[in-house]
C-alpha cells in the first residue's frame, strides 16, 4: 500500500532496510546463539544516523519524529528484532528527557544521544513494580544539593550497556504514583551497579539487566520535571514509545512472512510445492492482511503522536495490542507453515516467533493495554 511517505522517511526506510539486509541478517543467528550484544551493529547504525531521527536538530537530531523511528524499527526488526532494540530502546530511555528535559538537561545528553556515541536506557520495573508502576519502591531521598537513590529495577534494557538512564523512583512512597519521581543517572556514577544479566528466550541480542543502586548520590539538576511528576513522566514516555514497539512486532512478522513465502515455494510434497494448495494460501492471505492492518494502524499512530495531539494514550495501547498480538499469531502460523522444519534450530524461523512474544509483555503487558483502551473509552463516553 501506498502511505504516501516524504521523500526523507522513504530515504530513511530504505537505507534501515539495506543494513538489516546487508549487515544485521548475516549475522542474527550468531547474536541470538551467544546472547552478546551488537555494538558492531550499534556502530553500523551510528554511522548511518538512524539514532537521531526522532531527535530535534538544534540537539544534535534530524528533525524527525515517532514515523521515522517507527520505519527505522520496522526494517531492522525485519532482520532482528534483538538487534533493533539497540535504537528502540536507546529511543524509550531518550523521550523523557525530550519531553521534560530543561533546555540545560537537553543540550547536556541528547547530542551524544543522538550520534549513537552513547545509548539510554529507561528504569520502571521493579520485582514487585511491573503492570503495578504506581508501586514503585526504589527510592530518593533529597539530601542538600543531591537525591540519594536505594533500589533494584529488574529487567531493563540495554541495561549495563547504555550510558545514560532515566530512572523513576519515589521520593515520598506514602503517596503511591503521586510521590514518584524521574532522574538521569550515569553509568559510572558511584553506588550505581548492574546485576546479573537475564538468559532470556528471545531478543538475545539485546542486554537485559538489573540496576542496582545503592546510596547512589546524583545531583538535584538531574531531576526530570518535578517531584510527584515521576508516573506521568512514565505514562506520557509510553504513549510516545509504544508505536516503536508496535513497530517491531510489525518488523518481526513481515520478516517471518518473507521467509516463509520462500520457503513454501520451494518445499514440495505429493509432488508439488506446498504453496500450490489452498489451504496454504489461505493461510498466507490471512497473514498478509493482518500485517498491513498493523503497519496501517501504526502508521496512523506514528503520525497523530507527530501531530502534537495530546490525547494519544488509546491510541497508542490499541497500536501495541494489534500489532503485538498479532505478530505472535503470524510467527506461530510461519512456524506451522514450515512444520518440523520450522521447530529446529537449524531453520531461522521459530527464533520470529521467540522474538515475538516479548512485544506482547512489555512496555506495558497487553492486559494493560486493554485496561488502557477501556479506561479512555469510558471517559470518553462519560465527557
Amino acid at each position: 500500500m501506498d502511505y504516501l511517505l516524504t521523500e526523507e522517511q522513504i530515504m530513511i526506510r530504505d537505507l534501515a532496510r539495506q543494513i538489516a539486509k546487508e549487515k544485521i541478517k548475516p549475522v542474527a543467528a550468531q547474536y541470538d546463539v551467544e546472547g552478546t550484544f551488537p555494538w558492531d551493529m550499534v556502530k553500523v547504525m551510528a554511522d548511518s544516523d538512524l539514532f537521531g531521527i526522532y531527535v530535534e536538530e538544534k540537539y544534535g537530531g534530524t528533525g524527525g519524529g515517532s514515523m521515522e523511528l517507527v520505519l527505522a524499527v520496522e526494517e531492522l526488526s525485519k532482520a532482528c528484532g534483538g538487534i533493533s532494540l539497540a535504537l528502540a530502546a536507546t529511543a524509550l530511555g531518550t523521550y523523557p528527557i525530550m519531553l521534560f528535559g530543561t533546555d540545560e538537561q537537553k543540550q547536556k545528553y541528547l547530542p551524544d544521544l543522538a550520534k549513537g556515541k552513547k545509548l539510554a536506557a529507561f528504569a520502571l520495573t521493579e520485582a514487585g513494580a511491573g503492570s503495578d508502576a504506581a508501586a514503585v519502591a526504589t527510592t530518593a531521598e533529597k539530601k542538600g544539593d543531591h537525591y540519594v537513590l536505594n533500589g533494584t529495577k529488574q529487567w531493563i534494557t540495554n541495561g549495563g550497556e547504555a550510558e545514560v538512564y532515566t530512572v523513576v523512583a519515589s521520593v515520598d512512597r506514602k503517596k503511591g504514583a503521586r510521590g514518584a519521581a524521574c532522574f538521569i543517572v550515569e553509568k559510572g556514577t558511584p553506588g550505581f551497579e548492574f546485576g546479573k544479566k537475564e538468559d532470556k528466550m528471545g531478543i538475545r541480542a539485546s542486554a537485559t539487566r538489573e540496576l542496582v543502586f545503592t546510596d547512589c548520590k546524583i545531583p538535584k539538576e538531574n531531576l526530570l520535571g518535578k517531584e510527584g511528576g515521576g508516573f506521568i513522566v512514565a505514562m506520557k514516555t509510553f504513549d510516545q514509545s509504544r508505536p516503536g514497539v508496535a513497530a517491531q512486532a510489525l518488523g518481526i512478522a513481515q520478516g517471518a512472512l518473507d521467509l516463509t513465502l520462500d520457503y513454501v515455494k520451494e518445499r514440495k510434497q505429493f509432488g508439488k510445492a506446498i504453496a500450490s494448495f489452498q489451504g496454504v494460501q489461505f493461510m498466507l492471505a490471512d497473514i498478509a492482511t493482518e500485517i498491513e492492518a498493523a503497519r496501517a494502524l501504526i502508521y496512523a499512530t506514528a503520525r497523530m503522536v507527530d501531530s502534537g495531539a495530546k490525547k494519544i494514550a488509546k491510541d497508542s495501547a490499541i497500536a501495541k495490542l494489534f500489532a503485538s498480538d498479532m505478530a505472535m499469531k503470524v510467527t506461530t502460523d510461519c512456524v506451522q507453515l514450515f512444520g518440523g522444519y520450522g521447530y529446529m534450530r537449524d531453520y531461522p524461523i521459530e527464533k520470529y516467533m521467540r522474538d515475538a512474544k516479548i512485544t506482547q509483555i512489555y512496555e506495558g503487558t497487553n492486559q494493560i493495554q486493554r485496561a488502557i483502551i477501556a479506561s479512555n473509552l469510558l471517559k470518553d463516553r462519560v465527557s
